[in-house]
């Protein structure tokens, strides 16, 4: 397990458990009580967990909160559609698209069926399978599971997609803050959302507007990295506007 595998691995049992203690991941992890204390701190540092003697706590933060995909699909499920279809427009038939994992992306998938010959590539395996019975080539690349999302992630998925270009991506983001950039709960998932993003000539984030001013655990690209965002028209005009002033185009839906 890499190191940042590891951190994610305790980070996220935290998350569920509410503690951890050193004695007991030094056993199921088997590496020394040393490594994890050492993980703890680092975690600490990142302003991520408390620290407490012989273990740690889960600190309640919004940056953490990594909702499941069956959890995603209830929320604001109607302007996930209208992105969807803005989406689908910007598509032209024979290109390559590329799909990062999320609920987002899963409407925008269902919404190019009405295209006849694309090539998707993506690290979502729902939507691999919900594509299977199209005349799409589909390339799934491989990867660890991420149980929560159906994403592969992982040194695998960073090297496949290393040999790997598509015409525009589709990136669903959990924060977008105009300062620190595009974010996601999981460090594994930015790590492969960023080579996504280096692997596309056109990049597009697509979000619902409660997303933005919000920033999660792990930061995916600057704002400057992409070059288009799709989003609906609650996105206060202030958010706009100082986007479109960093050269970003902003679709309202």
């Amino acid at each position: 397990m890499l190191i940042e595998e590891r951190r994610q691995h305790i980070l996220s049992l935290i998350h569920r458990q509410g503690r951890a203690l050193v004695g007991d991941l030094s056993r199921a992890l088997h590496i020394s009580q040393i490594t994890i204390r050492k993980d703890f701190d680092y975690l600490q540092s990142k302003g991520l967990i408390q620290r407490t003697h012989g273990g740690a706590l889960r600190l309640q933060s919004e940056a953490l909160f990594d909702p499941s995909l069956q959890e995603k699909q209830k929320q604001h499920s109607r302007e996930k559609q209208r992105i969807a279809a803005a989406a689908a427009e910007m598509v032209q038939e024979g290109q390559c698209v590329m799909l990062d994992s999320g609920t987002t992306t899963s409407a925008i998938a269902q919404a190019l069926k009405r295209f006849s010959h694309l090539t998707i590539i993506t690290n979502a395996v729902n939507i691999a399978a919900d594509l299977a019975g199209t005349s799409f080539e589909v390339i799934l690349i491989g990867g660890s599971l991420r149980k929560n999302s159906f994403s592969l992630v992982g040194p695998l998925a960073e090297d496949v997609l290393e040999e790997m270009h598509a015409d525009i991506l589709f990136l669903g983001v959990d924060g977008f803050d105009s300062e620190i950039g595009l974010t996601t709960p999981n460090f594994l998932e930015s790590r492969v959302n960023r080579a996504m993003v280096k692997a596309s000539r056109q990049v597009v984030a697509v979000c619902d507007s409660t997303k933005f001013n919000r920033r999660s655990l792990s930061r995916i690209v600057p704002v400057s990295a992409i070059h288009c965002v799709i989003t609906d028209t609650d996105l206060p005009p202030a958010i706009a506007e100082g986007l479109r002033n960093q050269n970003l185009e902003v679709i309202l839906v």
